[in-house]
């Protein structure tokens, strides 16, 4: 029974209904000795307790995604086959234009949200460099199949979760293409192929989208294995251009440090609720070492360029929970280098994902105007394409403090 699909969910609401009945039906009928009695009620009010805090997970797992499945759960998962040294840039000496094209098989998606706004595709993929064997999620945009664009490619943008997070959180909990399907077919929103790759790839660890030699190699994972596979089987643009990275939280600091690592390969980033050092993560791999953490901190390797790179960052964040860590990129940054820092207030929410939804359709429109050129205004939507405009109207990014203490 998968831990996120229906029948786990009914199930549950089931056993607590019978846990709830079981004691008012039983509790004074119980015959035998004392001591068999009462150990027969406590069975029956840990059996209620057991029940509800199970519905409890099932329901905050359901919203917030995060655990796909049972292995991901239990800590039994590994996504890793071999983790050999890359060296700096990830190739590992190998010529990635050289390699032969890959084809391939996705069906379709399942879970919350995967069948909606045309539906989502999954394939298994074995990383021809990294050593990583783990699923993509793959969605195509309206006029990807429409005869007028037959001849066109698309921009991509890698959708990149939290931890602990499930891959399809962007498309279950964020609703990310059914938000963005209505401004795609208007030409508010550029036509994105959307594509979510596994990011946790270790039990009970976050990679932090690092490259560990005799651990993982998460950034060639990300940054080359997925982004080829996607131009091998889609009418997907080359890189960096065409290129993009989004996430939230631990995904949020992923994308940032993946498109200041890799300008070559990537164009923009979103960071939702992120953070510059990955201690930021206690969890994460990237933490480990002092030489990890500056390696793999956007700030340091922003400032670390002699020549300021041609890429976009939007970071946006409460005060304590991103802010200050999009501020310190905001303020090293020189042309072209463009980086938005957005301060979202505390009365919109906290570090979960009714804070991140409602960004989603301004933080793509300010995406499309990044990479295509288009008049801001023109890209904005006029209304909030969520139920409560209030939180979308903060999450549009128009406060932001004075003075504020810039941390790293």
């Amino acid at each position: 029974m998968s831990l996120t699909g229906t029948p786990f969910l009914l199930t549950s609401i089931v056993l607590v209904a019978v846990a709830l009945v079981l004691p008012l039906v039983l509790w004074s009928r119980i015959r035998g000795p004392v001591l068999l009695r009462h150990a027969a009620r406590v069975m029956m009010l840990l059996f209620a307790q057991v029940t509800a805090v199970t519905l409890v997970f099932v329901l905050v797992n359901n919203a917030n995604s995060l655990y796909d499945n049972w292995s991901d759960l239990l800590g039994t998962g590994n996504h890793v086959r071999q983790a050999a040294d890359l060296g700096k840039d990830g190739t590992g000496g190998i010529q990635i234009k050289a390699l032969p094209k890959i084809h391939q098989t996705f069906t379709p998606a399942d879970g919350p949200g995967m069948r909606a706004a045309g539906g989502v595709r999954v394939t298994q993929l074995k990383g021809q460099v990294s050593g990583v064997d783990a699923e993509v999620y793959v969605w195509l945009p309206p006029q990807y199949d429409d005869p007028a664009y037959k001849n066109k490619k698309f921009p991509v943008v890698e959708l990149l979760s939290g931890y602990p997070g499930s891959a399809k959180a962007w498309f279950g909990s964020l609703k990310a293409h059914e938000q963005l399907l209505p401004l795609m077919r208007t030409g508010q929103v550029a036509p994105f192929i959307l594509v979510a790759p596994r990011t946790n790839l270790i039990a009970k660890v976050d990679t932090g989208c690092a490259n560990i030699p005799g651990v993982v190699n998460a950034d060639t994972w990300l940054s080359i294995d997925v982004p080829k596979m996607v131009m091998d089987n889609f009418r997907a643009e080359s890189a960096p251009n065409g290129w993009a990275a989004a996430g939230y939280s631990a995904g949020a600091h992923c994308a940032a440090k993946l498109v200041t690592a890799h300008p070559d390969r990537y164009r923009a980033a979103i960071s939702l609720s992120g953070y510059n050092d990955p201690i930021g993560e206690r969890k994460s791999l990237a933490a480990r070492s002092a030489s990890l953490r500056r390696a793999n901190n956007p700030y340091f390797l922003l400032k670390g360029r002699h020549t300021p790179p041609r890429i976009s960052l939007y970071l946006s964040g409460q005060l304590g929970d991103g802010y200050q860590a999009a501020a310190a990129l905001e303020q090293i940054a020189k042309p072209p280098t463009v980086v938005r820092a957005v301060l979202i207030p505390r009365s919109a929410g906290g570090h979960s994902m009714a804070l991140w939804r409602p960004q989603i359709p301004y933080v793509f429109t300010w995406l499309t105007q990044q990479m295509s050129g288009k008049d801001a205004a023109a890209t904005t939507p006029r209304q909030p394409l969520t139920g409560d405009s209030r939180r979308a109207a903060l999450a549009s990014g128009t406060a932001s403090p004075k003075g504020v203490v810039r941390k790293r």
